[in-house]
């Protein structure tokens, strides 16, 4: 889930509170191409879409990893990458893939490290989940599959490595989009308690770091019962069904994933060491870098994790041309939820 210290300052303000889209549109970019236009992708009201399967998923070796991803759209069109979060899975992505692939757009749904079928290619590698690493698995997959440039939009640990990815490797990204805003964690902060009301919405952040809690995530039948309890306390209003659940919990059966999550979850408050090898990059995102691609932040209204959604706690953090856009009656799992207006804002940062 998001970083617990993005609504710290806001959290007297009032759970899933209203708020006004704000931000300023820059002019269009040179050098798109002329197929991809935002104009051609209706924004239908949302309802629930029927399930659909993906294709067959690929796999590809990037980096430390052997990387499960699915794919849609023309093999040459502008990229967009898509990054899911905890507790889901990139079936989150599965309304929204079509949407941008009619808009000619290849669309890459990575799994992230320790979910579905991407694995670890030794078994001797440390089942690392701290920010950097889960980054770089995405500069590897662009590099592994020949991307020079895409658009990254992501929700949840997704938005937080496609903002990481857009403030150390700018080169690499065309445009994000990013739910939740400015997500990268800043440890030292973690360090301090928040009011007893918000502490309490992170729950599970602490159950995970006992052994108690990774005991639990290991155990088949409390992993469900545990994320599946997430699901609902994070999307309030989101009707989903037995089968919809299901299809995503089996991304939850990959051998590394008790161990790459209660890692995430135990480095970010400080208690889980992280590898020399990242040290770099760590220090970089430590001082919070800006930044500068052309960006759409989404604000969900009845997200949880939010304490207000008028974007301001983190406008400072975004030097490009930049929009944020609120989505009503939308709880975290905002593409899954939203997929037209999750869709409508990947091809509008596009043409920021």
């Amino acid at each position: 889930m998001i970083d617990r210290r993005t609504f710290s300052k806001a959290v007297g303000l009032g759970l899933g509170a209203a708020a006004v889209p704000t931000g300023a549109v820059a002019a269009d970019r040179s050098g798109r191409p002329a197929a991809v236009d935002p104009a051609e992708v209706p924004a239908p009201a949302e309802v629930p879409a029927p399930a659909r399967p993906f294709g067959k998923l690929k796999q590809v070796r990037a980096g430390v990893l052997d990387i499960g991803y699915a794919e849609a759209g023309p093999a040459h069109g502008p990229v967009a990458v898509c990054l899911h979060g905890w507790p889901y899975d990139i079936h989150s992505y599965v309304d929204v893939a079509p949407l941008l692939a009619e808009a000619g757009y290849r669309v890459i749904v990575p799994y992230l490290r320790g979910h579905g079928t991407t694995t670890f290619r030794s078994p001797t590698e440390v089942r690392n989940a701290q920010q950097s690493a889960v980054a770089l698995d995405i500069v590897a997959l662009l590099d592994a599959l020949g991307i020079r440039r895409a658009v990254l939009a992501g929700f949840d640990w997704g938005s937080r490595t496609a903002g990481i990815v857009a403030a150390l490797w700018p080169e690499r990204v065309r445009a994000l989009v990013s739910v939740g805003g400015y997500l990268v964690t800043d440890v030292r902060a973690q360090q301090n308690p928040l009011p007893p009301k918000a502490e309490h919405t992170w729950w599970y952040q602490y159950y995970f770091a006992t052994d108690r809690g990774r005991r639990g995530l290991e155990n088949p039948q409390y992993r469900r019962e545990l994320c599946r309890a997430v699901w609902a306390e994070a999307s309030p209003t989101w009707a989903f069904d037995d089968a919809t659940f299901e299809r995503t919990a089996a991304a939850f059966d990959n051998p590394d994933y008790a161990a790459i999550v209660t890692h995430n979850y135990r480095w970010r408050l400080g208690l889980a060491a992280s590898e020399p090898r990242y040290d770099r990059y760590e220090q970089r995102l430590a001082d919070r870098p800006a930044i500068g691609v052309p960006t759409i932040t989404l604000d969900p209204g009845l997200d949880p994790f939010l304490a207000s959604t008028d974007g301001l706690g983190y406008r400072k953090f975004f030097t490009g041309a930049y929009e944020h856009r609120v989505l009503d009656g939308v709880g975290h799992n905002a593409p899954q939820e939203a997929p037209a207006a999750f869709a409508r804002a990947v091809l509008d940062a596009d043409r920021l």
